[in-house]
């Protein structure tokens, strides 16, 4: 649907455009002159509702600070035990060769 341009330039777009695009007001519109047409693409506006609580069933339950100490003791000791299972198997899989003595290629 053709509009007119206003006194100021201003253009009004189409609701049905606005709703598909999700442009609110506040958007900030960017326009680039491509050829001979204008591009115009929306930045949305800062929300200004509160996301707290949002992620709520993702989150596991907290630590008490209390507490803190032993989980983090815990978590360290798991950490130590995989580096030493992880340097357990590199080392079997390393082939020592004898000192002095080149390597044959198969």
């Amino acid at each position: 649907m053709p509009t007119l341009v206003g006194p100021k330039g201003q253009v009004v777009i189409e609701k049905e455009i606005r709703d598909r695009l999700g442009i609110a007001t506040g958007a900030v519109a960017i326009q680039t002159l491509v050829g001979d047409r204008v591009e115009i693409r929306f930045i949305p506006p800062e929300h200004t509702e509160s996301l707290f609580g949002v992620l709520a069933h993702h989150a596991r339950p907290g630590v008490a600070v209390e507490g803190w100490a032993d989980v983090s003791q815990r978590a360290w000791e798991v950490a130590a035990k995989e580096k030493e299972a992880s340097a357990r198997i590199a080392r079997r899989g390393q082939k020592r060769q004898p000192r002095g003595r080149a390597r044959r290629e198969p």
